[in-house]
C-alpha cells in the first residue's frame, strides 16, 4: 500500500499514542487475582476479591500488534528520509558570508 508521507506521519502519531496507552496497562500486577478474607464472626467470613476483566495475554497481543505496526511505520518514514529529494534554494545549503 502506498500512502503519502504526511499520512504516514499521522499514523505514526496514532500508533505511538496507542502503544503508550497500552504500555500503562501491560503490567503483570494488574492481572493478578487478589483475595482478601476477613473473619466477621465465628461462622461468617467477609471475602473481597479483585478479578481482572482481561487476561495479560489479551493486552500483550494488542500491545505487540501496535508496537510492530509502529516500528514498520517508522521504518518506512526513515526510508523516505534517506531517499526523498527536496528542492531548496541555494542559500539554504550555503555557508554564512560576512
Amino acid at each position: 500500500m502506498n500512502i503519502k508521507l504526511a499520512e504516514a506521519l499521522l499514523r505514526r502519531k496514532e500508533l505511538q499514542q496507542k502503544v503508550d496507552q497500552l504500555k500503562s496497562i501491560n503490567q503483570q500486577q494488574l492481572f493478578e487475582v487478589k483475595v482478601k478474607r476477613q473473619k466477621v464472626s465465628d461462622d461468617i467470613d467477609d471475602i473481597l476479591a479483585q478479578v481482572p476483566k482481561l487476561t495479560a495475554s489479551q493486552v500483550t497481543r494488542e500491545y505487540d500488534y501496535y508496537a510492530r505496526a509502529l516500528r514498520l511505520c517508522d521504518a518506512a518514514i526513515q526510508q523516505a528520509n534517506w531517499t526523498a529529494d527536496v528542492a531548496v534554494g541555494d542559500e539554504v545549503m550555503a555557508a554564512f558570508k560576512d
